[in-house]
């Protein structure tokens, strides 16, 4: 029965979580309310934040879960995709850790952990199973072989879809952190109100890079245009009068469309691949209508629907720790000497 200290620190949050024979005995989030004054995430404000945060979250994740430091087994960390400062954080002090108390080391993937978030809950997909995993930096659609096993056969070519959530937010003067936003105020406006374009694309692959021009230019234009008109730009007044009138709506029909981009394809690929167990994940499987689409895609093809609670959405360390449960298994230790790195493929 592994014991295992896990540790996630890829952006601003600092997480901590204890596994036992694959069953999540505790996880801890410490967040980082730093960065909302500047808009955005300030990578050397989130690593100094680590830093305070990562020795009290760990000894909570322990409390927690009623483990003693002794009886760990194994430390695993998030080696990649991230922010070098704040992956490094987390890095050396699992390093450290390991190297204390001579206990194998485990690199895990964010991206991987975040498909395998939905092995946590008793209620798990079969293998093969599909994950569209959605966040501010990633959009990808997944066949899950095996817990080691993971094939992209879809991504964005350009922007993600959480980006274009965050950044309609930015355009329409919301406060960081926009997307949970939009979702609150679209869920009391019609999303039917004001029509934004899908792109085109051929295969399993998204862009979101051009929805997000056009909403520019809409609010631009003062809800008159998607396209860009020379001859018209409304004022600064007229603007935000527009968008202050039709707020609701407007989050309604932005966050409709985002979620139409992303289940047109991946119904698109449950179809092509005949895989019938359906799972979503990362910070935008947060989002109360793309879970409520999800679902009812779902009911109506005939797909066994999966969505990790709340929880396990964002990034949180419970999901590095189940993955490293499956690698612990397959004795898949890295040696102290292993870098971290801000991109990286499963």
């Amino acid at each position: 029965m592994p014991v295992i200290l896990a540790i996630e620190s890829s952006c601003d949050e600092t997480s901590a979580s204890v596994c036992a024979d694959g069953k999540i005995l505790s996880n801890h989030i410490a967040s980082q309310a730093v960065h909302e004054k500047y808009g955005g995430v300030v990578p050397e404000l989130a690593s100094r934040a680590h830093m305070q945060h990562i020795v009290p979250v760990v000894d909570l994740a322990l409390k927690e879960a009623g483990i003693e430091l002794a009886a760990i087994d194994a430390i695993a960390f998030t080696r990649a995709p991230g922010l070098i400062g704040s992956l490094l954080v987390g890095a050396q002090f699992a390093k450290s850790l390991a190297a204390a108390l001579n206990k194998p080391l485990i690199a895990v993937h964010h991206m991987q952990a975040h498909v395998l978030a939905n092995l946590i809950p008793e209620r798990r997909p079969s293998f093969p199973f599909l994950c569209l995993t959605v966040s501010g930096g990633h959009t990808q659609i997944v066949v899950c072989h095996s817990p080691s096993k993971l094939e992209v056969i879809g991504e964005t070519i350009d922007d993600a879809a959480g980006e274009a959530f965050d950044k309609s937010a930015k355009i329409l003067g919301l406060p960081y952190p926009g997307g949970p936003l939009i979702d609150k105020y679209a869920q009391q406006g019609d999303a039917n109100r004001f029509k934004f374009p899908e792109p085109r694309i051929a295969d399993l692959n998204f862009s979101f890079s051009g929805l997000k021009t056009a909403i520019l230019y809409f609010l631009q234009n003062a809800g008159t245009s998607l396209l860009y008109k020379e001859e018209f730009q409304a004022n600064t007044e007229e603007r935000k009068a527009f968008i202050d009138n039709n707020l609701f709506d407007i989050c309604a029909s932005i966050q409709s469309r985002i979620v139409s981009i992303l289940l047109n394809k991946y119904d698109k690929a449950a179809r092509q691949t005949g895989i019938k167990d359906l799972c979503i994940a990362g910070g935008v499987s947060a989002n109360s209508g793309l879970r409520k689409a999800f679902k009812e895609m779902g009911d109506k093809n005939g797909y066994n629907t999966f969505i990790p609670a709340f929880e396990y959405c964002t990034d949180n360390a419970a999901m590095i720790a189940i993955t490293a449960y499956y690698k612990f298994l397959e004795k898949d230790f890295v040696s102290l000497d292993v870098d971290v790195s801000a991109r990286g493929s499963f």
